[in-house]
Order: structure tokens, then C-alpha cells, then sequence
């Protein structure tokens, strides 16, 4: 019997930035200074932090919410930092419950590597909706993610949802 083949091309660009090491350019400080907020995905920015879409998404509408201050470790994030990553992590529920009506939320930090930060020396916050029925055998049998939504659509509708 022949093998099946589930074709995810954008896969490539992340396996090879996974073996990028840690001596790269830092995607949460270049990707504000680039000024491009489409071709950045950054959907809104604050006075401290900014939030952007993640490039390489566990499911449509999924958000990171970082400073722009370059730090490692939630303990060096000053507190008006911290609350308006807060106030900022609040409002991307509220864009998405008005763009996408998911079911849940995961929210959260993975600080270093071990914890599974793919970006390790730069704090940042996900914000992952959920929809019952969201996880299937696709990501277990085959590392490939079913995305109903491109990142351009994504991007447009909550940029137009954050204004």
C-alpha cells in the first residue's frame, strides 16, 4: 500500500528556524522596529507591549501579547509593564470572542526551553482559543495542524477588531 502524504509547506520555514540558534535576531524586537505591522502580524500595539500574531498558530486567532522591552523572565518585567500586558491580554480575549466566538482559552507563559519556549530570551504571553472538537489525530499522526484560516485573513480580521 502506497504511503499517504499531508502536504504543510509552511512547516518549512519553522523546522528551519528551529535550528537557527539562539544567536539570531529576537522576533519580539524586530519584528515592532520593522514598521511593517501587516507584514509582521502585529494586530496592536500599546505604549509597553504589543500584540502579534503567531506565525506558526495552534489553531486561527492564536496571539502573543510581549514587551517591548527585551527581557527574559516574568520576574524582571516591571509591574506597569505587567499590567498593561495584562489589560492588552484581556483585550485580545475580547477581539477574539467578538471575531471568533471560541469555546475556551489557553493562556499562558512557557519560560525557557524546557518549559517549551520557542523564543526563550524574550518574555511573551499566548492567548489560544479553543473550540470544542479542535484536536484530532492530525497534529498526533502526521505534525500537521488543519488551519480553517489564513494568516492574512486572520490578521485582517482582528486588526479590524483591535481598531
Amino acid at each position: 500500500m502506497a504511503s499517504k502524504r499531508i502536504w504543510a509547506p509552511w512547516r518549512l520555514e519553522y523546522v528551519k528556524g528551529a535550528a537557527k540558534d539562539s544567536a539570531h535576531e529576537c522576533i519580539f524586537c524586530a519584528k515592532p522596529a520593522e514598521g511593517d505591522d501587516e507584514a509582521s502580524l502585529i494586530v496592536h500595539r500599546g505604549e509597553l507591549c504589543f500584540v502579534i500574531l503567531n506565525r506558526f498558530p495552534y489553531t486561527n486567532g492564536h496571539l502573543m501579547v510581549a514587551p517591548y522591552a527585551h527581557l527574559a523572565t516574568l520576574p524582571e518585567v516591571e509591574a506597569p509593564t505587567i499590567a498593561e500586558l495584562m489589560a492588552l491580554t484581556q483585550r485580545a480575549m475580547n477581539v477574539l470572542e467578538r471575531t471568533y466566538a471560541p469555546h475556551g482559552y489557553n493562556i499562558g507563559f512557557n519560560q525557557g526551553r524546557v518549559a517549551g519556549a520557542g523564543v526563550e530570551h524574550h518574555i511573551h504571553l499566548h492567548v489560544v482559543p479553543r473550540w470544542g472538537g479542535d484536536t484530532n489525530f492530525m497534529p498526533v499522526l502526521a505534525d500537521t495542524r488543519v488551519m480553517p484560516q489564513s494568516l492574512a485573513d486572520s490578521y485582517r480580521a482582528l486588526r479590524e477588531s483591535f481598531a
